[in-house]
């Protein structure tokens, strides 16, 4: 019995090693790495939830980044799906993504040291304008 008990003590460590040293090629995020989810807003912001957008930043290379995802009947299912992100007050978005996705539009990035973004998102005729934010 205690041979039998070691050996399955043995063959659970082994695997959950094998299993923690195992690094999925997502473990980046979609951002890629370096990325740290600095909001995330619902879309949109009051009434009937269709999506998320979700903004994330790299201290490093000082880069927001953006995306959005689907929410409910929109998680998962192909539907119109945008992201847009700029400097605040740029008057142009400087990086835009839109189309008909099953998981998320973007990533959308922007260089905006020292400075606020813009970013706007949407799912299916549902959307959100965030002006002004993560400064910085």
């Amino acid at each position: 019995m205690r041979t039998k008990l070691a050996a399955l003590v043995s063959a659970a460590t082994v695997a959950a090693s094998l299993m923690a040293g195992a690094t999925p090629a997502s473990a980046a995020g979609p951002c890629g790495s370096g990325y740290t989810r600095v909001g995330v807003y619902a879309i949109p912001s009051t009434g009937t939830r269709v999506g998320t957008l979700e903004v994330h930043y790299n201290s490093s290379s000082r880069k927001n980044c953006a995306l959005t995802y689907g929410y409910g009947s929109t998680a998962g299912t192909t539907t119109w799906k945008s992201v847009k992100i700029m400097v605040a007050g740029g008057g142009w978005w400087d990086d835009v993504d839109a189309g008909n996705y099953a998981e998320y539009a973007g990533p959308v990035y922007v260089s905006a040291a020292g400075r606020c973004i813009d970013v706007e998102a949407a799912v299916k005729n549902k959307s959100r304008l965030l002006s002004g934010v993560h400064c910085g």
